[in-house]
């Protein structure tokens, strides 16, 4: 099976669950529908489907690194380890990436050790699911070298409730320096945004199209 762009949302999850199946109800909050499922080892099923979710909890430091050598192992990058789900049905979600594109054979091989490592380290009293995902096309920034990574994309910047200015932030990305994010809104306003104000920052490649068509509006205006 082919690459696919690191972009392109590809994620691999495995239950402890049943016999091989299709499954064609994608799940909620995810933005990409059809996925299958495949046993493998004890008790597990694999789903393929798109987006994120949101994190609930962090892991464990300890299980994290261990995870982090597993992805190194396969020549993949770990961005993020994110606990979610509930305590009766918590899911673990693993989003790699590497230069070349994040395929699903990347996703399906790193669901496959990783799940042999959680055999062994057994980090969930009963069954639990285990995500690993590429970041996606509205790609959640995840460390400080993201912001100068994807200098002059489009991005949409969500602050923390005790920020006093706007909640959200559009525009371009003009980097960060000295923990100040500038975002270039399509009004050329430029926005000074204390990286510890920031609750969450992606890209938002699909933006553009909206800031043109909001202002051709204005300028039909009288």
């Amino acid at each position: 099976m082919g690459k696919t762009p690191g972009l392109a949302g590809r994620s691999f999850s495995t239950v402890k669950g049943n016999a091989p199946t299709p499954c064609t109800e994608p799940e909620k909050g995810y933005t990409q529908g059809g996925c299958f499922r495949k046993k493998v080892g004890r008790m597990s099923h694999f789903f393929f489907r798109g987006g994120q979710g949101v994190t609930v909890r962090q892991v464990p430091e300890e299980l994290r690194q261990k995870i982090e050598a597993v992805v190194a192992s396969e020549g993949a990058e770990l961005l993020a380890v994110e606990l979610a789900g509930t305590v009766r049905k918590p899911i673990l979600r693993l989003v790699i990436d590497r230069a070349e594109g994040v395929g699903l054979d990347d996703c399906a091989l790193i669901s496959h050790q990783v799940s042999v490592l959680l055999d062994l380290f057994d980090p969930f009293p009963g069954p639990y699911t285990l995500e690993v995902s590429s970041p996606g096309m509205e790609r959640k920034f995840y460390r400080p070298e993201d912001y100068q990574r994807f200098a002059g994309q489009a991005v949409r910047v969500r602050m923390r409730p005790t920020w006093p200015g706007a909640k959200v932030v559009e525009g371009y990305l003009e980097g960060l320096e000295a923990g100040t994010v500038r975002v270039r809104d399509p009004q050329e306003v430029v926005h000074l945004l204390p990286e510890r104000e920031i609750f969450e920052t992606r890209l938002a490649p699909f933006a553009e199209e909206g800031w043109r068509a909001k202002s051709k509006g204005r300028g039909k205006r009288p």
